[in-house]
C-alpha cells in the first residue's frame, strides 16, 4: 500500500490514509510534505458532528451543486452518529431513534448556522423536545410518552458526551481540518490496540471525514472554483471497523461511498476472509463479502490453505494460484551458515487478480530511498540497542 502510494503521489495523485493505526504511513506522508492528524486521548479531536469544508462550499456553490454537497454532509454526520451509537450497544439503532436523530440534526444546524455543533448540543436538543422532534418520534401528544420512546437514546447519548466510553475524541471540536490539496494520514497510534471499540469509531470517523472531503473537493472542482484533484484513498484495518457491532456493514458503506467515483483510487485492506466471515449475523457476512466480490482488483499475500475455499467463493483462483499463496504463508528456514532466519517465502510477494483473469504474481522490493520511510519496526530496533 506504502508503495501504490508513493508511486501515485508522483503522477499528481494525493494519497489519503483515513485512520492509521500502528503507524504505518506517517513517515511516508510526512516525508511527501504532507498533513498528519494525531487524533486520541491526549491528542487531536474529530467531531462528527463537524460538516468540515462543506458549509464552506456550499455558501460558494448554487443549484443543485450546493444542495447535493449540503445533504452528503448532513448524511454522513448521522450516520456517524448512528455508527458510535451501534458501537457503543453492540446493534443497531431503532428506526425510531433514527428518524429522531435526523430531525434533531435539522433542528440543531438551524440554530448553530455558522459553528459546528457537537453531540452535547445533539443531545439538548433531545431533551428539549421540539414539536419538529416530537411529531416524528410519535409521542401522540404526550411529554410522558416522549420521554419514555427517547429515554434509551438519551441514556446512550449521555454515554458519547465527553467523558463516555467513545465520547472523548469525538465529542469535542475538531482539533485540525483536513486538507483538500495535500497527501493526508490520520495517526490514530495513540488508541490503545486493547480498546477495539474506540479503535473501530476512529476508524468510521476517519473514513467519514475523508469521504466528506474528497466530495467537496469534486464539487468544487466541477462548478470550476477549484482545480481538478485526485485521490487514492486508503481504509486500512477494515476488518476492526466491522467486527464490532452487528449492522456496522451498512454504515460501512454508507459513510465510506462517494458521490462521484471517477478520479478516485480505493483501497480496503484486510487481513483474511476469515475476518470478514466472522462478523455476527449472516446479513453482515453476506455484505462484507460483498466488499471483496465488486473490487476491480484483488491483491493478496500470503494466506493459508483455511483461507481458500472462503476466498474462492469471492475471487476465483486456480489450483496453482491458491498452492503460490499457501506457499507464501510458510515461515522462513533457518540458515545454519549464517546463524539466522533466512528470508522470509513470502516477503515481499503478493498476487493481482482483476476478474476472472489469471493472477499476476508481483514481488515489491524496497528501494534505497523507500527504506527508512517503511520501516515500522522501530520500536524493537531501539529495545534491541
Amino acid at each position: 500500500m506504502r508503495r501504490w502510494a508513493l508511486g501515485l503521489s508522483g503522477y499528481g495523485v494525493q494519497p489519503l490514509v483515513l485512520g492509521d493505526l500502528k503507524p504505518d504511513y506517517v513517515d511516508l506522508v510526512r516525508a511527501l510534505g504532507g498533513q498528519v492528524i494525531s487524533l486520541g486521548d491526549g491528542h487531536g479531536s474529530l467531531n462528527v458532528l463537524d460538516p468540515g469544508q462543506a458549509r464552506e462550499a456550499a455558501a460558494r456553490l448554487t443549484g443543485k451543486a450546493r444542495a447535493t454537497v449540503l445533504a452528503d454532509a448532513h448524511g454522513r454526520r448521522l450516520n456517524m452518529v448512528l455508527a458510535l451509537l451501534t458501537i457503543l450497544r453492540s446493534s443497531p439503532p431503532t428506526d425510531r431513534e433514527e428518524i429522531i436523530l435526523d430531525r434533531s440534526l435539522r433542528v440543531l444546524d438551524e440554530s448553530h448556522p455558522h459553528e459546528a455543533p457537537v453531540l452535547k448540543d445533539l443531545l439538548a436538543v433531545v431533551q428539549q423536545a421540539p414539536d419538529t422532534v416530537r411529531a416524528v418520534a410519535l409521542d401522540r401528544g404526550s411529554m410522558d410518552r416522549y420521554r419514555q420512546l427517547t429515554e434509551g437514546l438519551e441514556a446512550s447519548l449521555i454515554s458519547l458526551v465527553d467523558g463516555g466510553r467513545l465520547g472523548g475524541p469525538f465529542s469535542r471540536p475538531t482539533s485540525e481540518p483536513m486538507q483538500l490539496d495535500r497527501p493526508v494520514v490520520f495517526d490514530l497510534s495513540a488508541i490503545d490496540d486493547s480498546d477495539e471499540d474506540l479503535q473501530a469509531a476512529a476508524l468510521l470517523a476517519c473514513w467519514s471525514n475523508g469521504m466528506g472531503t474528497v466530495n467537496v473537493s469534486h464539487a468544487l472542482a466541477d462548478a470550476g472554483l477549484e482545480p481538478q484533484r485526485n485521490y487514492f484513498v486508503v481504509l486500512d484495518e477494515l476488518w476492526r471497523a466491522l467486527r464490532v457491532g452487528r449492522g456496522l456493514v451498512d454504515r460501512v458503506d454508507a459513510l465510506t461511498r462517494l458521490n462521484r467515483q471517477h478520479g478516485v483510487g480505493m483501497a480496503m485492506v484486510s487481513h483474511t476472509m476469515s475476518d470478514l466471515k466472522a462478523l455476527a449475523s449472516p446479513e453482515d457476512r453476506a455484505k462484507a463479502a460483498g466488499f471483496v466480490e465488486r473490487s476491480g482488483m484483488v491483491v493478496c499475500a500470503g494466506l493459508p490453505p483455511a483461507e481458500m475455499p472462503m476466498l474462492t467463493q469471492a475471487v476465483p483462483l486456480s489450483q496453482a494460484e491458491q498452492s503460490i499463496l499457501s506457499s507464501w504463508q510458510d515461515p522462513p528456514a533457518w540458515d545454519s551458515a549464517n546463524a539466522a532466519e533466512a528470508v522470509r517465502p513470502g516477503l515481499g510477494n503478493f498476487l493481482v487478480k482483476v476478474g476472472g483473469r489469471p493472477g499476476i504474481p508481483v514481488h515489491v522490493g524496497l528501494t534505497s530511498v523507500e527504506a527508512g520511510i517503511h520501516d515500522t519496526n522501530k520500536r524493537w530496533k531501539k529495545k534491541q540497542s
